[in-house]
């Protein structure tokens, strides 16, 4: 069985820049048999002649535009403000994506919508459905095919037990039960005919440009300044942790290929371990030993008192107290791709920080 990283949950700061339901049905998949797989759906082939429109520039979104463009896609890229080093010949379109009239007008005349959105991390129960409402709107205007990226909050605690796309979404945190509300708002959507959807969810992001995550600044950043890494948690617990290239990767397949439609599907990344065995590759990777500073909870709890950030920190903890892993099977079994793999996704994210670091 195939495993891997999923979520783009934030350890310092705000996350990626990156569940109501009608009737009783399976939140994993709105196929009546839940079939991956539904006989005589071909696989689909991208096609040029169709617009793809991310909303969101941040580290998935720039990362799927990109991914997009070099599949030959015709890709408009949604921001509030432009966006840094867009590729060659895609087309930008500043919108307030709260503004439905403003949302579907970015969207007009797309074939696939991709929801790479996200909110300020202690704002996410007031700012971020807002958002979703928007990118939905705008792609049922279109007559778009909807591909929302999520990550696993909805879950809640697994108890160690694998993450599965037919996992009921029980989180009792108030993040937790705002992405499920987010996720049932969408199912709702596709089960009365509004829009057709396809939902990519994954772990803890990290990669060329992810400061701001529990895999991010404090990890490689420290490591390459001869630091110890801050965690929190237990690092000796199998963690999933998604690696940006190939987030972008799973959503762009789940916005051209039919079997995807109408159905959550978790993400390929690097193979699942522990954080203590990810930092054996980070310290192979710049030369020494890293070590280990944890954050304990108690301090976060403390520190939540007066910090809202903390606060949030705090409640989502419980990912880093149990093993935490996201089991892509059914991606991988369906359309035949998997992850980079670990040492390579390392080499290339300390690469981007050792030139980030570098003096011009």
């Amino acid at each position: 069985m195939a495993v891997t990283a999923i979520d783009g949950s934030p350890f310092w700061a705000s996350p990626e820049r990156l569940d109501s339901h009608v009737t009783p049905m399976d939140e994993h998949a709105l196929t009546p048999s839940g079939s991956a797989d539904p006989e005589g759906t071909p696989a689909a082939t991208i096609d040029d002649a169709a617009l793809h429109v991310v909303f969101g520039a941040g580290q998935v979104g720039h990362a799927l535009i990109a991914r997009l463009v070099s599949s030959g896609c015709r890709v408009r890229a949604v921001a509030h403000h432009r966006p840094a080093a867009l590729p060659a010949g895609v087309e930008w379109h500043a919108a307030d994506v709260t503004d439905l009239v403003a949302a579907t007008a970015a969207a007009q005349g797309a074939s696939v919508v991709y929801q790479c959105l996200n909110a300020p991390y202690t704002k996410w129960p007031q700012l971020f459905p807002p958002l979703q409402r928007g990118v939905l709107a705008a792609a049922e205007a279109a007559g778009a095919l909807l591909v929302s990226l999520e990550n696993v909050y909805g879950y809640g605690a697994t108890h160690g037990v694998r993450m599965t796309e037919d996992l009921p979404l029980a989180a009792p945190t108030v993040k937790g039960r705002t992405r499920a509300a987010m996720t049932r708002e969408l199912l709702a959507a596709s089960e009365s005919g509004r829009v057709r959807i396809a939902i990519g969810r994954a772990s803890d992001f990290f990669g060329a440009g992810v400061v701001e995550s529990t895999l991010g600044e404090r990890v490689f950043a420290n490591a390459l300044a001869g630091k110890r890494a801050d965690f929190m948690g237990d690092p000796n617990l199998a963690h999933t942790y998604s690696y940006v290239p190939d987030i972008a990767a799973g959503l762009a397949t789940l916005g051209s290929d039919p079997r995807a439609i109408g159905q959550v599907w978790h993400l390929p990344g690097p193979p699942t371990g522990t954080t203590t065995e990810l930092l054996q590759v980070v310290a192979a990777e710049v030369g020494h030993p890293v070590g280990i500073r944890s954050v304990p909870k108690v301090l976060l709890r403390v520190l939540g008192l007066v910090s809202p950030m903390m606060r949030g920190l705090a409640e989502m903890a419980y990912e880093f107290d149990e093993p935490f892993v996201l089991d892509t099977t059914k991606f991988e079994s369906t359309f035949g791709s998997t992850g980079t793999p670990l040492a390579t996704a390392i080499a290339e994210t300390i690469a981007w920080y050792r030139n980030r670091t570098s003096p011009t």
